[in-house]
């Protein structure tokens, strides 16, 4: 099953698909328990604890690595070169000029 990573924000309803797909895993006896143990004082299954800690912890790695990081002097000259784009030099203007007659010729 793949799932979409475009588009974080989305609610994580979306990742509530049909449920098809079967994880296996072997883990040790402590593990289990503990595991086990969580799910007892979360009042839920241990299939049901396990497989939404998996996805908030999934879908927090994949937004933390999808997530544009700047320094405070980053986030500066990124809105610096909004605020004030650089004149574009002959070799950009040549190329736009022949852009566009390419795009208006088809």
């Amino acid at each position: 099953m793949s799932l979409p990573h475009q588009d974080h924000k989305v609610n994580k309803a979306r990742y509530n698909l049909t449920k098809a797909e079967r994880l296996e895993a072997r883990v040790s006896y402590e593990q289990k328990n503990l595991f086990q143990h969580a799910a007892d004082l979360m009042g839920r299954t241990l299939t049901d604890f396990i497989v939404s800690t998996l996805q908030e912890i999934a879908l927090r790695v994949v937004q933390e690595h999808e997530t544009l990081k700047l320094t405070a002097q980053d986030r500066q000259v990124f809105v610096q070169a909004l605020l004030k784009p650089a004149t574009p030099n002959k070799n950009l203007l040549k190329a736009t000029q022949r852009y566009k007659k390419e795009v208006s010729a088809k």
